[in-house]
């Protein structure tokens, strides 16, 4: 079953221009806080109406603004799993699954499945962070879904509560037939939860591409920075064809690449620098002289910040971060502690970005 959505809808200053498909399977919409995520799974949901647009699920059209159609909430058959599980608080558990099921003695399944059987007369007030999500996941379930919705379904939980609900939550994705949209901030929970990766950045969806090409090669400045690319500049092409990062101050060679008009930055992830013992490096442009700013200690790793020695620029994005192990570190770290060190960087490695895609 696939669900389109291509809608539009202002809040104040904010505007949302949110566009993308999916068929079966799972995806994740990953952005900062604000983008326009919940907002989006809300108007799926009939929570909140758009503007203008259109939301269809499988031949079924949930909302349509130039046809006038808005079916109600309670007729869209989307299971919504809110961040604040959004649980009755005057129903017990078994109240809070069972008004949303036609089927009873599912509803009893889903209540042992979910270890919700002892607690089945509690109130939510009584109930663990585990067990209220594990009682809106029923919940959600009772109405038997086509389309699954999950806000931020980890982030009232601690890390170890989360790894067990992860799992929990996998296994309803993998079992379930229809499509089902992520909502979240955090790449590696996208990572593990979907299939494809969509990403919103100031209420737009920019790009939606499967999750490997989307960590392995980025496409927009703003994908970049979510996959956890920490260094990124924009770059200007030079007389002799090779490229000059301005806000790192170091010219490129890209000549395996091709270039088009669109891009205008690159990225390079913090872990594919590679140190030099020499320093003798004239006529490389891919490798440069480095002055260090500072070292942070991680618990497996060394964060090396740093900036190219003759670099001017007051740009945020002057400052390069490295990553090195910690067995690597021990080698190397006499050399960059005395203030000058020189690495190479792998033009292969280098990803090519847009500022915004141009869809």
């Amino acid at each position: 079953m696939k669900l389109t959505v291509d809608i539009e809808k202002r809040i104040g200053d904010f505007h949302l221009r949110s566009s993308f498909s999916t068929e079966g399977g799972r995806l994740a919409l990953l952005g900062a806080s604000g983008c326009g995520k919940t907002m989006t799974l809300k108007c799926i949901a009939g929570i909140e109406r758009p503007d203008r647009g259109r939301i269809t699920l499988g031949d079924r059209v949930l909302f349509d603004s130039e046809q006038r159609v808005n079916l109600p909430a309670r007729k869209r058959q989307v299971g919504y799993l809110f961040q604040n599980y959004a649980l009755f608080p005057n129903m017990t558990v078994r109240g809070n699954i069972t008004c949303a099921a036609e089927d009873r003695a599912y509803a009893e399944q889903l209540m042992e499945r979910f270890c919700l059987t002892e607690v089945a007369g509690q109130y939510p007030a009584e109930l663990s962070g585990g067990q209220s999500q594990r009682t809106a996941l029923a919940r959600m379930l009772a109405s038997k879904p086509e389309v699954i919705l999950l806000d931020e379904p980890f982030s009232a939980l601690d890390n170890y509560m989360r790894t067990r609900m992860e799992h929990e939550i996998l296994d309803i994705l993998e079992e379930f037939s229809g499509p089902s949209v992520l909502v979240t901030h955090d790449r590696n929970e996208a990572y593990r939860l979907a299939d494809r990766i969509g990403v919103m950045d100031a209420g737009t969806v920019v790009e939606v591409q499967d999750r490997q090409d989307f960590f392995d090669a980025p496409q927009t400045v703003a994908a970049a920075r979510l996959t956890g690319c920490k260094n990124i500049s924009a770059i200007r092409r030079q007389a002799d064809g090779s490229y000059f990062a301005t806000d790192w101050g170091i010219s490129l060679s890209l000549e395996e690449k091709e270039v088009s008009e669109e891009i205008t930055h690159v990225g390079y992830r913090a872990h594919y620098f590679t140190f030099e013992e020499t320093a003798d490096f004239r006529g490389e442009v891919n490798v440069f002289s480095c002055r260090l700013r500072r070292v942070i200690e991680d618990t497996f790793s060394v964060v090396v910040c740093f900036t190219q020695e003759k670099n001017a620029s007051e740009s945020t994005d002057a400052l390069l971060t490295w990553i090195v192990g910690k067995d690597a570190w021990d080698a190397v770290r006499g050399q960059v502690e005395a203030g000058s060190f020189t690495l190479r960087l792998h033009p292969d490695r280098l990803m090519l970005l847009k500022e915004k895609n141009s869809k």
